[in-house]
């Protein structure tokens, strides 16, 4: 099998890297209206490829937001199911001063491809269906039955996927749900992710005046929306970087002792990391957690954006009547989304000064998930992974979250296999995202195995 599989993606290669390079050059930017006719092409794209790879049933579903893709191959009678996810959706390119190379003109430098999407999730994803159509070319056959469900809306809160999920289970009904949204812990070592914390993003909007008020005649009397968003951001975290919100770390369930040894002996240089991959003078965190212990298994409160007032050239004495903050939190096993949610909110409202309107709205919201390293499908795909690497493969959890993973486990009752092929230098909605070229086709290589090694359906 091994000699089959190098020599059908050897004789493909070329063609492979044209086609990735072809799907990496449509803007399909999710968050932007002006992008609806790239989000279009990104879809049909991802039909014909499927089409071309001997997937039968495909279907562009429409939704209320970004279309999703369905396809299946259902002609392995007594073998197990495997549901493939991803999307096609990329974040905006902004800062375009910032990239080296257009963001929408795939570019390969170093054996890395260099776009916006080229690792999340498009390069990742499209391994997927280069692996289907490596096997179905090759002999006809998928040693597994295989869908797929693709969506545009993963960068924007994955509203339709996840509706789409809930209401289409025996459709998507499947033993394992298979990810390649994440990435290997170091180049060449082989990785599966475990567990990522979950999410509450959310926007704190401040309401002052019934309208913006000149501070020369009413500054001293007026309440400032900015001024008090600022007064509440400052009590959401201690200098020690201590989430302050009541009960905020009562349901945290620590890793396991084996666990936390075993990140011990991961490749991990701190000052590495510090230096090429945060490029500030200094880490932060909680004082008696390590690193690694911070980005995966411990909650976090961060602040992405303050808006209000006059921030154009020149000066403008204004007091906004208005002003809004983007807040998210991270959260690990055990902590609940509404409970958090619920507190948070009523600790804002109790921050907030007299003569101020504080509303605070929920964008997204996403539960952690942890997953058992000794399922059999978990350990297949480890093992499919070491084969195609040649090293022993670790377990890593996630510091990110992907919402939709946790509607697979609770609605489909399926395992997540995390099984990512990004490299942590990636810059993932940064300018200059990359994907490393044998990562990509060492991954077509590695979900082969996979579907090849899994056990017969339960």
């Amino acid at each position: 099998m091994s000699t089959l599989l190098d020599s059908y993606i050897e004789s493909n290669r070329d063609r492979f890297l044209e086609e990735l390079k072809a799907f990496l050059s449509i803007p399909s930017v999710s968050t932007l209206p002006a992008h609806r006719p790239d989000i279009e092409r990104a879809c049909d794209f991802i039909i014909t490829k499927l089409r071309d790879a001997g997937m039968e049933r495909v279907e562009r579903i429409a939704s209320d937001g970004h279309p999703l893709v369905y396809a299946e191959w259902l002609r392995a009678p007594g073998k197990p199911t495997v549901l493939c996810y991803g999307h096609y959706d990329v974040q905006p390119p902004d800062p375009l001063n910032e990239w080296v190379s257009p963001p929408f003109e795939p570019t390969i430098r170093d054996s890395n491809i260099f776009a916006r999407g080229a690792a999340d999730d498009k390069g990742q994803m499209y391994i997927h269906v280069k692996a289907a159509e490596l096997l179905l070319k090759m002999q006809g056959s998928l040693p597994v039955n295989l869908k797929f469900i693709i969506e545009g809306e993963e960068e924007v809160g994955s509203g339709a996927v996840d509706k789409y999920v809930r209401e289409n289970s025996p459709k998507l009904s499947a033993n394992v749900v298979l990810v390649s949204d994440t990435e290997m812990f170091a180049p060449g070592l082989p990785t599966l992710c475990v567990g990522l914390r979950g999410l509450i993003y959310t926007e704190v909007i401040a309401t002052g005046a019934a309208q913006d008020l000149h501070s020369g005649l009413f500054g001293g009397a007026a309440p400032n929306p900015l001024t008090a968003l600022s007064r509440i951001i400052s009590q959401l975290v201690s200098p020690e970087h201590h989430v302050l919100i009541p009960g905020f770390y009562d349901d945290v369930e620590p890793p396991a002792p084996a666990e936390k040894e075993s990140w011990k002996r991961l490749p991990f240089d701190e000052q590495h990391f510090l230096d090429k991959q945060i490029g500030a003078p200094s880490l932060i965190g909680e004082p008696g957690y390590s690193v690694l212990e911070r980005i995966w298994a411990r909650p976090t409160l961060e602040v992405h954006g303050i808006v209000g007032g006059f921030m154009g050239e020149g000066a403008k004495t204004v007091i906004p009547a208005r002003a809004a903050a983007k807040i998210s939190m991270r959260l690990v096993p055990r902590q609940k989304p509404d409970t958090i949610m619920a507190a948070f909110q009523q600790y804002v409202e109790r921050l907030a000064p007299a003569g101020m309107r504080v509303q605070v709205r929920v964008l997204s919201s996403g539960e952690p998930v942890l997953m058992k390293p000794e399922h059999p499908y978990i350990r297949a795909a480890a093992e499919a992974l070491s084969e195609t690497f040649g090293k022993q493969t670790v377990f890593v959890r996630g510091g990110g979250s992907i919402p939709i993973v946790s509607r697979f486990q609770e609605t489909l009752k399926a395992p997540v296999v995390l099984m990512g092929f990004g490299l942590p230098d990636d810059r993932l909605h940064s300018p200059n995202e990359k994907f490393h070229l044998p990562n990509f086709f060492n991954g077509i290589r590695a979900v082969a195995r996979f579907w090849g090694k899994l056990p017969t359906a339960e």
